[in-house]
């Protein structure tokens, strides 16, 4: 449940409010507006006794909770969260641009790749240093190497860096190169990597699972914020259904019922949803026009070589281009570009 508070209600009286519930043994998570003041309560309710606090001074009303996920939830925190990630930010008035390679392949390609995508407006590098591919034959990653590879294109060009993780292990690696670290579409209900990574201190790009609902994904973000870490960024990137046209199917509703449900930024990844470089402009278009927060575009300076999903890579000529386009785009949302 939550207790809204009255507006402008004194500090001593959200004191004895939050100071009450936490002798009930429960958790409280307080969210301060301008002019309201939101108490949400994580635990047993049943501990509680909601007429005793009704009656404490400047409380408005209670509301229930019905969802499982608590910290992600809108009515917990009303106001849309904002994510800083290295020397930019994920959120409200801003298209972040995440673009890079699928794998990290040589630390001369990523370099490049990095300059490219610098001066089109990408603030974020991606790039994988782990990749958990369908065949045990197919490319698997540089791992620690190639995330030296990310520290050292991310600092040479002033980028921030992400890239996914698939263990404890390559949490612990990561930590230690780059600014961001990715949870993909198959673990996003690996429970104890969602927790670990919740632990890590890091930001957390959270991908939709294959055939996840948007309920699942959401309680998903809530086992890493439980662990403390508020920083999480959900990324639609294609679900699976019946349709073979594309890789996935990119299900940009999903944007707009987040923003009902959830404060946590939301992007969306053209590229992996569709599977083809052709599709990638048209589709970040419609994702800025659904008021997505961000993209994130596999970029690649030889995408018929690339190791990793070069089919869906748009080269250097085509990212420049689609940046270009997305200029109206985020004009028409209110929103900066290459912040």
């Amino acid at each position: 449940m939550i207790i809204v508070m009255k507006p402008k209600a004194a500090e001593q009286s959200i004191h004895a409010v939050t100071a009450y519930i936490e002798e009930n043994g429960l958790q409280v998570h307080l969210s301060k507006g301008e002019e309201v003041t939101i108490i949400g309560i994580v635990g047993d309710k049943s501990k509680l006794s909601t007429e005793n606090l009704i009656i404490f001074k400047d409380v408005d009303r209670i509301v229930p909770v019905t969802e499982s996920y608590k910290l992600a939830n809108k009515k917990f925190h009303p106001e849309p969260t904002t994510v800083r990630v290295g020397n930019t930010s994920i959120g409200p008035g801003n298209l972040t641009i995440m673009a890079g390679p699928c794998a990290v392949e040589k630390e001369e390609q990523l370099l490049c790749i990095a300059k490219a995508v610098k001066a089109a407006g990408a603030t974020i590098l991606r790039g994988g240093a782990y990749k958990p591919r369908t065949s045990p034959y197919s490319f698997q990653g540089l791992e620690e190497e190639g995330l030296r590879y990310m520290q050292e294109a991310g600092k040479a060009y002033g980028l921030a860096t992400i890239c996914e993780v698939v263990s404890q292990e390559a949490i612990e690696a990561a930590v230690k190169y780059v600014d961001m670290i990715q949870i993909g579409a198959r673990n996003m209900q690996n429970f104890i990597l969602l927790k670990e990574a919740g632990q890590s201190g890091l930001p957390v790009l959270l991908k939709r699972g294959l055939c996840a609902t948007i309920d699942e994904w959401l309680n998903a973000a809530e086992y890493i914020i439980a662990e403390g870490n508020p920083n999480v960024v959900l990324c639609e990137r294609g679900i699976r259904t019946f349709e073979t046209a594309t890789r996935n199917t990119l299900d940009l509703s999903a944007v707009p019922v987040l923003r009902t449900r959830t404060h946590l930024p939301v992007i969306a990844d053209p590229s992996h949803s569709t599977g083809s470089y052709k599709y990638v402009a048209p589709m970040a278009k419609a994702a800025v026009a659904c008021d997505a927060d961000g993209l994130m575009i596999e970029v690649h300076n030889d995408p018929a070589h690339a190791l990793s999903d070069g089919p869906q890579s748009l080269n250097f000529d085509k990212f420049a281009a689609l940046t270009e386009e997305l200029k109206p785009f985020c004009q028409l949302m209110g929103r900066s570009f290459g912040v």
